[in-house]
């Protein structure tokens, strides 16, 4: 009993071990080990309600990206009040410390104007829900499908299945193509050129023809064929047809050259080398 009573003497001594002292308050290791608890009870907090939604959606059918998102707002006001609470926990006045350090916060906010400006346009996102999880997204010359949006940057998976992060003000601020906005077939574009003299006719109807054999094609709104210029060294061509497969459509643009290709050599129709004229002149006297 003796001995048991030592150890919570001891045990109580390293309790109130001092850690480190701040305008009088004395942080103790106790203040740490209750810091620590507090900590783990918000990140498992966390991963219930993270589990709890996903199984929400799973069950009822919500809108995963709607829902999503609502998850993302309510975690981030329970991280910012976990720090909060914890700072207070181990006896950290927040007037004194937002006091004290006022002239280091406004040169931290002049040095991180983009990090802050990404933040909020985070939040922007999250609100408006301009842009969905599952979205397929255009940001310059890359395409990929919105996977998460997070405080700062939003990442994308491009048809090679490369993660992509990009800036949350990017999102917000730059021309981006949101290929989902949408939720209709949209309208895309296969160009072609035939040598001079081929029979346009048999040209509109071999590829209109491809576009009729292609599964991932709307059939329930017509393609269509225009015969777009006189080019250089060739006739211009252009087929428009429709689909709603849009993460596959550099796919399908790719079955439909396949297919123009081998019809085009089934009946004859040439697609023409580039073209130069060449002239040389001599100088000789």
């Amino acid at each position: 009993m003796e001995d048991f009573n030592a150890f919570l003497i001891e045990l109580k001594n390293i309790l109130n071990l001092s850690v480190l002292t701040m305008d009088n308050n004395v942080i103790r290791v106790y203040h740490l080990l209750g810091l620590i608890l507090f900590a783990l009870f918000v990140n498992l907090l966390l991963k219930f309600t993270s589990r709890l939604i996903r199984i929400q959606i799973n069950k009822k059918g919500l809108d995963e990206g709607r829902t999503l998102a609502l998850y993302q707002i309510v975690k981030y006001i329970i991280i910012v009040s976990a720090i909060l609470i914890g700072m207070e926990m181990i006896g950290i006045k927040l007037t004194i410390l937002i006091g004290g350090a006022a002239a280091l916060l406004v040169g931290i906010g002049l040095g991180l104007q983009s990090t802050f400006n990404d933040i909020f346009s985070g939040i922007i996102l999250l609100f408006e829900r301009s842009i969905a999880i599952g979205d397929i997204l255009e940001v310059g010359d890359v395409i990929g499908r919105v996977v998460k949006i997070n405080i700062r940057t939003s990442e994308l998976v491009t048809r090679d299945n490369i993660s992509i992060l990009i800036p949350n003000s990017k999102v917000v601020n730059d021309n981006i193509t949101n290929w989902s906005h949408n939720r209709e077939s949209t309208r895309f574009t296969v160009a072609v050129g035939v040598q001079y003299g081929s029979d346009v006719q048999l040209v509109k109807k071999l590829l209109l023809e491809a576009s009729e054999e292609h599964p991932d094609v709307d059939k329930s709104r017509p393609a269509e064929v225009f015969f777009q210029d006189f080019g250089d060294s060739a006739l211009i061509f252009e087929l428009k047809f429709w689909s709603n497969k849009l993460p596959q459509v550099g796919v399908i643009r790719s079955d439909l050259r396949f297919t123009i290709d081998a019809k085009f050599r089934e009946h004859g129709v040439v697609i023409p080398f580039p073209q130069r004229d060449l002239h040389i002149k001599s100088n000789i006297s």
